[in-house]
């Protein structure tokens, strides 16, 4: 199975080859390196940008108000906080022209905690991206969510910003993406550049990639429960996945759902979800306050108070100014799946 950098790769290679994508850029990005990640390699409208946040903003606007479609990327996160105000311009462009221009634009950046990357690479973004009006904005959890969110998102016309965390982009998936090949190793032999000299490399992509989407809007329900309801997204998801797994041998039948998309949100399925199980885990690695979570609970209290058998609950990162680069600091900061199991068995014995 495909990795999540090598699905990001296999879609943004379907994308140029079939969407229309004139331009994949961003801090070393292009040839030899092929991103940090390694996200990029191979492609072939890929090139390297200058070290300039604020430039590769406003080059993935200029080329989309041009008529291009770019896929700019930020090499992490923690470095597009000085480029806000881009981010709204581009956000609130096709509403201030009645919807004369739009922004055929993604921009793709790394989230989160997960590889010890200390205060500088470690932040989240998905509380203050979802603050800034007229973007979609996604996170998956799975190299084939991955894969089709970024398919949806390089059709999109307005801006989508497309969130990947970090922490998952070397795990491999339990489901292949469309046309990837059945061995592990053939897959890498084909799309992985190798190690040393990669002058003369070239890609050699799966010859049957599909055009597989994943919806905006539309979460998934990952595991079916009854008492509880678990919502979260990116790194903490497939935790919550293990905990409710673990959790289900001492009796606590948890319902776990990724969300994937945070704007617009599949509120439907958390409503159905929490109308079922009467309580409610809203899960996420960002800062605790004014996180995405507040939202959703504020939400949950106001429609469905007289459906709730326990107060809905949040479970986030500390609120503090980095993630300190010692094992210990970073496990103490983000939920880890002690966290999310002592929560959810806290929750699930909550009585009305």
């Amino acid at each position: 199975m495909a990795n999540m950098a090598q699905a990001i790769r296999m879609a943004l290679h379907y994308a140029e080859e079939h969407l229309g994508v004139t331009d994949i850029f961003g801090e070393d990005v292009g040839a030899p390196l092929g991103g940090v990640f390694t996200c990029t390699q191979g492609l072939k409208t890929a090139w390297n940008s200058p070290l300039d946040e604020r430039g590769i903003i406003g080059a993935a606007m200029g080329i989309a108000m041009a008529g291009g479609r770019p896929v700019a990327e930020i090499q992490f996160c923690d470095y597009v906080y000085n480029t806000i105000d881009l981010l709204k311009l581009a956000g609130n462009t096709s509403w201030s022209t009645n919807g004369d221009w739009n922004l055929p634009m993604v921009v793709r950046t790394p989230v989160g905690s997960g590889i010890r990357g200390s205060i500088y690479h470690s932040h989240s973004f998905d509380a203050t991206m979802t603050h800034i009006a007229g973007w979609k904005v996604v996170m998956p959890s799975t190299p084939l969510d991955a894969y089709g969110l970024l398919i949806t998102a390089c059709q999109d016309k307005n801006p989508v910003m497309f969130l990947e965390p970090k922490a998952l982009l070397r795990v491999k998936g339990e489901e292949r993406i469309p046309g990837e090949p059945d061995d592990d190793r053939a897959l890498s032999k084909l799309i992985d550049a190798p190690l040393g000299d990669r002058s003369q490399w070239k890609a050699q992509w799966p010859e049957g990639l599909q055009a597989y989407a994943v919806p905006f809007g539309k979460g998934k329900t990952v595991r079916e429960g009854t008492q509880l309801t678990v919502v979260s997204y990116g790194r903490t998801l497939p935790l919550c996945a293990k905990a409710a797994e673990n959790l289900a041998a001492d009796g606590i039948s948890a319902e776990v759902i990724d969300l994937r998309s945070l704007w617009p949100y599949d509120w439907e399925l958390i409503k159905a979800s929490v109308q079922k199980t009467g309580r409610v885990l809203f899960v996420n690695e960002d800062t605790e306050v004014t996180n995405f979570g507040e939202h959703l609970v504020r939400r949950t209290v106001e429609e469905l108070f007289y459906s709730l058998l326990a107060p809905p609950r949040l479970l986030a990162g500390k609120f503090l100014p980095g993630i300190g680069l010692a094992d210990a600091l970073e496990m103490a900061s983000v939920p880890q799946l002690s966290d999310i199991t002592t929560a959810i068995r806290s929750l699930a014995a909550e009585q009305p």
